[in-house]
């Protein structure tokens, strides 16, 4: 999987019209930009991930022999584009929000500067990586959000939509803020935390659940999590593993890695009972972990009821973000320019769903910070070759309701641009961190959110809003369209 040369993930008719251009030649350099217009779960932000996998994929960007073989058996392209594409590599520009930021709706993610060939072949490709890894890591911050501190583990391979989706899923959700995975693979790839207890079928293989117990406590002493929901856990489990804990604790072994795992019933009153029993035994420091179906709706009702349970395995609605299956990701034409050109021509997409409309040219985008609390004030979406004082007032406006206007005093504000170089020119000049440097980063990000934009439920928006120059060129596009339209 990791070898697979994936230059053909791509739709086909990416390849139609790059056959298209290449029949009638053009020098265009164009901008294209990567974003979304909603966040995902209903939320008030989300997280940016995939970009290491684009990386890979962009480096390795060429056409295969059998590239090309299946390709002409398809009798659509011809012999001359076909050897065109025997020699195709990336020579472009492409600049991104680095994984593990928070991002908000409208603002690229990842802007692509290439010739329009290049920049057409590589769209399917990043949407797909972008949108699905971004998808799981704001579930998993969402999770995490809800678990108020405890440890939250990603679960969810088996359910998870085929093995590329596991895999990287998993990556995502550590970059959202698990501090483990059950997936080996996923650990082995990316240097994180692996993490697991047992199954049922455990216990059932033996005579009876102390035995099971026991043996398990024999192999794994330093990390002893027994799951006692086989049979009854009030009155078999959590006595049985009392039992083995206090063997344990006699022969000098037991150690701070031990506890219980709840996998069904009432999880509230479960672990509220469990954790009495272990208490009056002695292990009140023993962990109380649960699966079952969780997702950040059902830990945060847990949390709100009292339960005694501070570790989450989190499976099937992590891995899969079941009730916000699909990002939303689209990847637009912004602006173009004839390669003599000094300067891009705008270009924006009308629709009669005004969210839809896009924002023009050649953009990066400013983060607002508050200069006391270091909270995000704001985004201001903004081209290319803008340049702003945070000494002076900046006043701020929504794009869609213009009267809606902010005044941010000189002085109480830092700027920070987020689209940074990754490609220049066809060479990657941009370094991954480590998965878990990422994961530290975007804890780091979620802390410069308000409260009121962290709640699961109904959240504040974050100002997305145009400069006052990009309003101006959007708006005269518009206007010289509805022009165009009526004559």
């Amino acid at each position: 999987m990791r070898a697979l040369n994936l230059t053909l993930l791509t739709d086909l008719y990416e390849l139609t019209m790059m056959q298209g251009y290449f029949k009638n030649p053009t020098d265009q350099i164009v901008v294209f930009d990567a974003f979304y217009r909603k966040n995902p779960c209903d939320g008030g932000y989300a997280i940016a991930a995939g970009l290491d996998q684009i990386i890979e994929y962009v480096r390795d960007l060429h056409f295969s022999p059998d590239d090309i073989d299946y390709l002409r058996s398809l009798n659509i392209f011809d012999n001359d584009f076909l050897e065109y594409l025997r020699g195709f590599h990336f020579t472009g520009d492409i600049y991104a929000i680095p994984e593990g930021t928070v991002v908000f709706p409208r603002e690229p993610l990842m802007k692509v500067i290439a010739p329009v060939m290049e920049a057409q072949l590589v769209e399917t490709a990043i949407l797909n990586m972008l949108n699905h890894q971004s998808l799981i890591a704001t579930k998993a911050s969402r999770v995490v959000y809800a678990a108020k501190g405890d440890g939250v583990m990603e679960f969810g391979l088996r359910r998870a939509q085929g093995p590329d989706a596991g895999i990287y899923g998993a990556r995502a959700a550590m970059i959202g803020g698990c501090i483990g995975t059950s997936n080996v693979l996923t650990g082995q790839m990316f240097d994180v935390p692996v993490k697991g207890t047992h199954a049922h079928s455990w216990i059932m293989s033996f005579p009876d659940e102390y035995t099971a117990f026991k043996t398990y406590s024999q192999l794994y002493p330093d990390s002893c999590i027994l799951l006692v929901d086989t049979y009854d856990v009030l009155n078999s489990g959590v006595p049985n593993a009392i039992r083995v804990f206090k063997e344990m604790q006699e022969e000098g072994i037991l150690h701070k890695g031990y506890g219980i795992r709840i996998d069904s019933g009432d999880l509230a009153y479960l672990s509220k009972k469990a954790y009495k029993m272990l208490a009056a035994a002695g292990f009140e420091d023993a962990v109380i972990s649960a699966s079952s179906d969780l997702d950040e709706y059902l830990i945060d009702s847990l949390k709100t009821q009292g339960a005694k349970i501070n570790s989450w395995g989190v499976g099937t609605n992590l891995i899969t973000s079941n009730g916000n299956p699909a990002f939303g990701g689209v990847y637009k034409l912004a602006a173009i320019k004839n390669k003599n050109d000094k300067e891009f021509t705008p270009k924006i997409k009308l629709s009669e769903n005004i969210e839809k409309v896009t924002n023009p040219g050649n953009k990066t985008i400013q983060r607002i910070y508050d200069k006391t609390t270091g909270k995000i004030r704001a985004d201001l979406i903004c081209l290319e070759d803008e340049t702003f004082d945070p000494s002076q007032d900046m006043i701020i406006f929504d794009p869609m309701a213009t009267w809606k206007k902010t005044k941010i005093y000189g002085g109480t504000y830092t700027l920070r641009e987020l689209l940074v170089p990754v490609f220049q020119k066809g060479r990657c000049v941009y370094t991954s961190p480590s998965v878990m440097e990422i994961r530290d980063i975007c804890q780091k990000e979620m802390n410069t959110l308000w409260d009121e934009t962290r709640r699961l439920v109904n959240p504040q928006e974050v100002y997305v809003d145009l400069s006052d120059k990009l309003y101006r060129i959007k708006t005269d596009l518009l206007e010289q369209m509805g022009q165009a339209s009526i004559q």
